[in-house]
């Protein structure tokens, strides 16, 4: 069962919970550079850490690695062929894509909608 944060806007549930994504290249956290972590906007589970993010020129937030037993994975076929969706495992909400075309030591790429997240920097 989805928990979902009654705080979270309108697009923020279409992508989340509702097979949704946001248009590439839309999300400011395509620019974020600075030292920090990031986390489930609709539960604050902490998911990434900055030193992981890179840019992987598709347009979203993208990560070699996520922190550890925080996702749950799926296969979808939404555009017609197989992808492995990545969902949160503490409150179920949809993220974005592991694909297998990133860079080391992983060689994978989360692909992150950037609505899915929230940075907090470290002071």
């Amino acid at each position: 069962m989805s928990k979902k944060n009654s705080n979270l806007t309108v697009e923020q549930k279409l992508v989340m919970f509702e097979d949704g994504t946001e248009p590439p290249g839309s999300s400011e956290l395509n620019n974020e550079k600075r030292e920090g972590s990031y986390h489930c906007a609709n539960c604050d589970v902490k998911l990434f850490d900055s030193k992981t993010k890179y840019e992987s020129g598709s347009g979203w937030p993208s990560f070699y690695q996520s922190l550890p037993d925080v996702f749950e994975t799926k296969t979808d076929h939404l555009i017609g062929y197989a992808r492995t969706e990545y969902h949160c495992k503490n409150c179920n909400a949809h993220h974005g894509h592991i694909f297998d075309d990133g860079p080391l030591p992983t060689g994978k790429r989360y692909c992150n909608n950037g609505v899915c997240l929230v940075f907090k920097e470290t002071k």
